[in-house]
């Protein structure tokens, strides 16, 4: 049994390392660098092995995106849970938002524009993204209800994905950030239906 044991961990890290050398690729030169016959060179295993984790690009890009959504939540609660208040906590779950897009730009990518078999918003949505789904929805909703929460939180996370596609693509006036998140977290507090 101790050699299946070694076996499983060897190929767990190898499953892994894939993952990490990956997203360093990626976050360093972009994900069009990352390509299996250089993934395969980098981690010094040939294509085949390669492949024998993962069916091809696509796979890998969806598990850095799984992976970065259980950090992506972990960020997001740790934000919240430091705020003072559930007013505070709103304004807490943005920036976090929009901290990690920016610090960690090929994850998010990986996480929201390419392409994976990553389920959204259906029975069969992998846990880590629900998770992600929920500390949103919980933090919009014990500062602004609950009425057509699900929604709301779908439109909240539209809004902050749609300042960290602008911001990354410095198509925002940087000066104005703190502004403009400011006024977004006051502008969900006021037009929040009554629960």
């Amino acid at each position: 049994m101790a050699a299946q044991d070694r076996r499983e961990r060897q190929r767990a890290e190898r499953h892994q390392l894939i993952i990490d050398t990956a997203r360093g690729i990626a976050e360093s030169e972009g994900w069009d660098a990352v390509t299996t016959r250089r993934l395969a060179d980098r981690i010094e295993y040939s294509q085949p092995v390669l492949y024998s984790h993962f069916a091809g690009k696509d796979a890998i890009v969806g598990a850095v995106a799984l992976q970065g959504f259980v950090e992506f939540a972990d960020t997001l609660r740790a934000d919240v849970s430091a705020a003072p208040d559930s007013a505070s906590a709103l304004g807490a779950l943005a920036r976090g938002y929009l901290r990690f897009a920016e610090l960690r730009p090929a994850v998010y990518a990986a996480m929201f524009s390419m392409d994976t078999d990553l389920t959204f918003a259906r029975a069969d949505t992998p846990p880590a993204l629900r998770t992600a789904f929920e500390v949103m929805r919980d933090t919009l909703g014990a500062a602004t209800g609950t009425a057509h929460l699900e929604t709301r939180t779908e439109l909240a996370w539209a809004t902050l994905h749609g300042l960290a596609t602008l911001t990354a693509g410095n198509r925002l006036r940087p000066e104005q950030a703190h502004e403009r998140l400011t006024l977004l977290v006051e502008h969900w507090r006021a037009a929040a239906p009554h629960s």
